[in-house]
């Protein structure tokens, strides 16, 4: 069986937390260049101008292209034949957000408690999603999120009457709603199906799909599609100062669920939707 050393774990997660806020990817950078050329707002198009040479100057002088940098979010897929060896997973995943916000001079935005508001000093503990996969490497996904946009997210449990029309209807209604908040352009991650905490876990995950890129099934791009359409055409535009570009990209994921019900998940991701990932081999142990 191969063996990964939680020291590894550790020094992966620090990286990635760092420069997953100070370089934005490259597909995003793409849909901003994109809505440039289609923005016919002039107020619109200096916001994008703006966010384009804000996310240049955070790669070039090392820092975080937002103030908010983000809850960290962090989505493992250990692969089932894989043995991690020298500590706990959790607690070295903990350890690896502890030393890149504190390494990256990040704003540590966790509080212990939610009713009590004291920080916890060092922006953990992190949410960690786990996923068991065939073979036996490790991959990690560092998604920190920021809750200008986190805020504006829904859920509603749908009845199955409601059909597609009342689904799509309560994503738009949702942006609309968000307005300039969660610093659009955005992302739009939709999760339907399942219960309602699957459906929110669909509609968080849709956001680290490459912009651009629809979902493999055509009836299902179909439906982004018309969604993206529908919110570009409510007029928020580029951090709310309207304008035809207020999403570059609906992410739609779908998945079984029961004969009574239809949740509906909506997670917005802001202008700065962040995620950066690696794989890491195992070894084989002494």
């Amino acid at each position: 069986m191969k063996e990964i050393q939680v020291a590894e774990i550790i020094l992966a997660i620090e990286k990635l937390c760092i420069e997953s806020n100070y370089n934005l990817g490259v597909d995003i950078m793409r849909g901003f260049q994109k809505a440039l050329r289609d923005e016919r707002s002039p107020l619109g198009a200096a916001v994008l101008e703006r966010l384009i040479e804000n996310a240049k100057v955070a790669e070039e002088e090392r820092v975080p292209m937002c103030q908010d940098t983000g809850m960290a979010i962090i989505f493992v897929e250990v692969g089932q034949d894989l043995h991690i060896v020298g500590g706990l997973l959790t607690e070295a995943i903990d350890e690896g957000v502890r030393r890149g916000y504190e390494k990256g001079y990040l704003r540590k935005s966790v509080v212990k408690d939610p009713f009590d508001r004291i920080n916890t000093g060092d922006n953990t503990p992190a949410i960690i999603h786990y996923d068991i996969v065939p073979g036996d490497s490790m991959r990690l996904i560092v998604a920190p999120k920021g809750f200008g946009s986190e805020n504006m997210g829904g859920l509603k449990m749908c009845k199955p009457s409601e059909g597609l029309e009342g689904a799509m209807q309560f994503v738009v209604d949702t942006v609309d709603r968000a307005g300039g908040n969660p610093c659009p352009p955005i992302i739009v991650g939709v999760g339907v199906g399942g219960t309602m905490e699957k459906a929110t876990f669909l509609a968080k995950k849709s956001l680290l799909r490459e912009v651009g890129r629809h979902n493999p099934e055509e009836r299902l791009a179909r439906i982004e599609e018309e969604l993206l359409n529908r919110i570009n055409r409510l007029g928020i535009g580029p951090q709310g100062f309207g304008g035809v570009t207020t999403a570059l990209a609906v992410n739609l994921e779908v998945c079984p669920t029961h004969i009574a019900g239809m949740p509906v998940a909506v997670n917005i991701g802001c202008h700065a939707t962040r995620h950066k990932e690696i794989v890491l081999q195992g070894r084989i142990g002494k």
